[in-house]
């Protein structure tokens, strides 16, 4: 195994950040809110929820691709009730966030596999099993993601349900949001693709559903509202900035 980055953690306002030895933040948590999600990036990569029926939720599959401060993955576990597993490269990541950062143990809903997310995705274990895939893979500079291709995007869309939906966090001085895009529809079809606008801090979500949906605007709506109601995420608002890239 490669030599792993530094891990490091600052505080700020009652809100603790993971660092890889430089001064990019690699996630966070609210020291008295450890399993909500402070990022407004992060709470946009669960807007898969807007795809499936919010009961169906407990006991589906979630994916994390880069562990980071672990808050989707302790999001979908605690809050969601999902099956979770975790994939990441650094051992010591999953070690600080295991002690400083609220992470379950493992159990019968929780795995954090230390692996290389390339070739962990290509174990026939999970292939046809992920419900909800979030892809955010950067190391200690946060210039461009780490896994980008359209091979790369095509083994993760083998890793979905038939209804199942992958989020990709976009980031980074060095990256191409137009490149990033053109592989993810060359993996999954531009029809399966759908956009946020960029946060404040430059973070741009894409999701892309293994099977393309074209819900109407009043079943997004509806769908926002018991997102809202259930888990007090901001999924209205969502709507306001989220669209398929084809229509």
């Amino acid at each position: 195994m490669p030599p792993q980055s530094e891990v490091n953690l600052s505080e700020s306002d009652g809100v603790r950040y993971l660092h890889f030895g430089t001064e990019w933040v690699q996630g966070s948590m609210r020291i008295d809110a450890p399993f909500e999600l402070e990022l407004e990036y992060v709470q946009r990569m669960m807007a898969w929820l807007l795809f499936v029926p919010a009961a169906s939720v407990a006991g589906r599959h979630a994916m994390q691709l880069g562990l980071g401060a672990g808050a989707i993955t302790k999001f979908c576990y605690k809050k969601l009730r999902m099956i979770c597993t975790a994939v990441e490269l650094n051992p010591r990541v999953a070690d600080v966030c295991r002690v400083w950062l609220r992470l379950p143990l493992d159990d019968e809903r929780l795995r954090v596999v230390i692996a290389d997310a390339a070739r962990e995705i290509q174990c026939p274990e999970w292939l046809g099993c992920v419900d909800a895939l979030a892809v955010d893979l950067y190391d200690e500079q946060a210039a461009a993601p780490v896994l980008d291709s359209a091979a790369f995007y095509a083994d993760c869309r083998r890793l979905l349900t038939d209804d199942g939906c992958m989020a990709v966090n976009l980031f980074g001085r060095s990256a191409s949001f137009e490149r990033s895009l053109a592989r993810i529809a060359e993996a999954f079809g531009a029809r399966a693709v759908w956009t946020f606008k960029p946060t404040r801090e430059g973070n741009t979500v894409v999701l892309a559903q293994r099977t393309p949906t074209r819900p109407k605007r009043e079943a997004l709506c509806a769908r926002a509202e018991a997102i809202e109601a259930r888990w007090k995420l901001p999924a209205s608002k969502w709507l306001k900035v989220l669209k398929a890239i084809e229509k």
